[in-house]
Parts: C-alpha cells; sequence; structure tokens
C-alpha cells in the first residue's frame, strides 16, 4: 500500500515538473508604446513572451543584471540577430518583423528564454 502511495506520489511530481517547464507558458506582454524593458536576472528574461503586431517597429531594451556568462548575449536565431549585452548596461535592438509567428530569443546556451509573439498585422 505504502509502494502504491510512493508510486503515485512520484507520478504526481514528474507530471507538475514536465507541465511547470515545459507545456507552461506565460501570458504575453502587449508592446504599448514600441519600447519593451526586458530583464535579464536570476536565469530569465521578465517578461518572458512580448506580443507585437506585424511591422511595427518595436524597441527591445535589454537591462542584464545577472553576472553569468550564459547572460552576456542574446540571440534571435530565426532573425538572423544577435547583441551583446553589457553588465548593468541597457542595450537596446528595434526591430520590425514583417511575419506572423513565434520568435525565440535565447542566451548562448540556450537557458534563458524568450518569445516575440508576432500577431498579423
Amino acid at each position: 500500500m505504502i509502494d502504491l502511495l510512493i508510486n503515485a506520489l512520484g507520478l504526481v511530481l514528474v507530471v507538475a515538473i514536465i507541465w511547470w517547464f515545459w507545456l507552461s507558458q506565460p501570458e504575453a506582454k502587449r508592446v504599448e508604446n514600441q519600447l519593451v524593458e526586458i530583464l535579464v536576472e536570476d536565469g530569465v528574461y521578465t517578461p518572458p513572451r512580448i506580443k507585437i503586431s506585424a511591422n511595427q517597429n518595436v524597441t527591445l531594451r535589454f537591462l542584464r543584471k545577472d553576472a553569468s556568462p550564459c547572460a552576456e548575449k542574446v540571440i534571435f536565431e530565426r532573425l538572423d540577430k544577435s547583441l551583446e549585452l553589457s553588465l548593468g548596461q541597457p542595450t537596446e535592438l528595434t526591430l520590425s518583423i514583417p511575419e506572423a509567428g513565434e520568435y525565440a530569443f535565447t542566451c548562448d546556451m540556450q537557458m534563458y528564454r524568450g518569445t516575440l509573439v508576432v500577431m498579423p498585422k
């Protein structure tokens, strides 16, 4: 009986971990004024999901507070863009993406993860 309870508890924990790390997605922050400040700290980008309209100029201002070497660079692979982030200094990138879709941005090791959600105009 105890073995069954322990196995059931283990299964619940495995499902919770899978949902938390791979299936849950935070709500996307909608861009209102063409400027989004993204904090790079504690292994995450905040906000991690940013919603913009296609062909909308948007400036992403990254502020790196994390001294980890992994946080030194942000890469937009599908857009063929990357940006070196200085510690404590805001660094900006202005984009206009013509096609709707989801565009991931990550650090070199893909541990920090974010997404630009581009909505049709």
